[in-house]
């Protein structure tokens, strides 16, 4: 009998979308199995689970695209070099990180090397539905009161809807939703 070849584990975990034995019902515990998550590829090559971060009681939730390189080393949302501008930008408007959760729609870097770099790669939809499991148990159990997306990967992995953002339906949009004040 012939030995599976080195990589069918990759391509088995890949097929298999595990469920955890049982819905975490802290967010410690819904981190902590999300370390060992197998739900697409990405985490083959990424170096760890990039998990959110901030006060468990945070009203307001900011949702980036996934980690970057430097993300994915230190284990953090936003530390890289968006992450700072970020952080620099809500200082400027009175707003604290600290008082913030930060998270991303994907849990794992995904990237292409180039020599010792790597290029951060947008997640396809196949990643984005994956982690979307991780996505709406962490907003059960933050139950934030605003979540904020960056962008379009982020805005289609709150509503499915993978339609390019425009500024003007954007704005529209914010018109019909935002209370008198």
């Amino acid at each position: 009998m012939s030995n599976p070849p080195a990589f069918a584990a990759k391509v088995t975990a890949s097929v298999r979308v595990p469920s955890p034995s049982s819905e975490p019902n802290t967010m410690q515990e819904a981190q902590k199995q999300a370390a060992s998550c197998t739900r697409c590829s990405l985490c083959h090559d990424a170096t760890q689970t990039v998990w959110g971060e901030g006060p468990v009681n945070a009203s307001l939730m900011i949702l980036g695209e996934a980690p970057g390189d430097q993300e994915d080393l230190a284990g953090r949302p936003f530390v890289g070099p968006a992450g700072r501008l970020l952080r620099t930008n809500l200082e400027d408007v009175g707003l604290a990180a600290e008082e913030i959760w930060l998270s991303n729609a994907v849990k794992h870097f995904k990237f292409v090397s180039r020599g010792k770099r790597r290029l951060h790669q947008s997640p396809n939809e196949g990643e984005i539905k994956h982690c979307r499991w991780w996505l709406d148990l962490e907003r059960r159990l933050l139950s934030p009161r605003l979540t904020v997306a960056l962008g379009a990967t982020a805005a289609s992995s709150l509503t499915g809807n993978r339609a390019p953002l425009s500024l003007g339906a954007a704005m529209w949009k914010l018109r019909l939703t935002a209370a008198p004040c």
